[in-house]
């Protein structure tokens, strides 16, 4: 029976649409149908758990794309290799990621999964940006992950989860201290919000100080992907015409000066709190109950 990943990856459907599903094992299909009993049998019985298909897609990998935590922790601790390759370079991590399996990703990290891969390659981070996957996104950003970790056709995970309209993946990674204007081939995250025509991720990517006058390879400004009067360009006309305010560009300043710091900072410096709210890009506290602002 043929398995069908069931998430997005820029490089596993290309593995799969080749077909190279023959040769599984029984331990693959045990743990990609997450048949925890039956895996733990067979690794009982002496099957390898590091066997590979000719894809080398190993157990591992097939757990970590279906998101089979108990199957993964099994396989884990049979002494399954926690950061084998597949064909397309892929890790249990990255697939995991992917998934948006929260649970896999903290199991695979236990095991000393490595959370940042060689440089110019996507990463775990990466992946999780291209799956939509906010929580994981945020805890690869906890255990190190490398936030300007640059593959070289798709540039940072901040492009990617533009490029795919992932608002709250951008959200988590601008928070945390995601260079908004990092470049590939001079292109920012912002030229491909224009391009997917996000109002939304236009806006929150300018109030993190994306630079509305960057020109890519092309020559292009991120308006110049936009079509005439269309909400994209009424909205970057605007910002090109309107100077941002004092406080705004205060704000930006900030989070520049203190980088990944920000968030931890900003919470220690006694500010009232619709002060510390906004300069962390949180919604203002209700009035009634902010008493430190009068």
């Amino acid at each position: 029976m043929e398995i069908t990943r069931a998430r997005p990856s820029l490089f596993g459907d290309i593995a799969h649409g080749l077909g190279f599903w023959t040769d599984r094992s029984a331990v693959h299909e045990a743990a990609a149908q997450g048949k925890a009993l039956q895996l733990q049998k067979l690794i009982q019985g002496g099957a390898a758990v590091n066997i590979v298909a000719v894809d080398s897609i190993t157990p591992l990998h097939e757990a970590c794309i279906q998101g089979q935590t108990q199957c993964v922790r099994l396989l884990l601790d049979a002494g399954a290799h926690v950061d084998a390759r597949n064909i397309d370079g892929s890790t249990p991590l990255c697939d995991a990621c992917a998934a948006g399996s929260l649970e896999c990703v903290k199991l695979l990290i236990q095991h000393g999964a490595t959370v940042n891969p060689p440089l110019f390659t996507f990463s775990p981070l990466h992946e999780a940006c291209m799956g939509g996957n906010s929580d994981c996104v945020q805890l690869m950003i906890d255990v190190g992950a490398l936030m300007e970790a640059h593959d070289c056709h798709f540039g940072t995970p901040l492009h990617v989860a533009c490029a795919r309209q992932h608002f709250d993946c951008a959200k988590v990674l601008l928070n945390a201290g995601a260079n908004v204007n990092a470049a590939k081939l001079h292109e920012t995250a912002l030229h491909h919000a224009a391009k997917v025509k996000n109002v939304d991720l236009i806006e929150l990517l300018i109030e993190f100080g994306g630079n509305i006058y960057a020109r890519d390879n092309l020559g292009k400004k991120p308006i110049n992907y936009t079509s005439q009067r269309s909400p994209t360009n009424i909205c970057l006309e605007f910002y090109e015409n309107t100077p941002l305010s004092l406080q705004q560009i205060s704000r930006i300043a900030l989070r520049t000066a203190l980088g990944r710091r920000a968030l931890d900072d900003v919470s220690k410096l006694g500010l009232p709190n619709r002060i510390t709210c906004y300069l962390s890009y949180q919604p203002p506290p209700d009035l009634d109950l902010d008493f430190d602002y009068f």
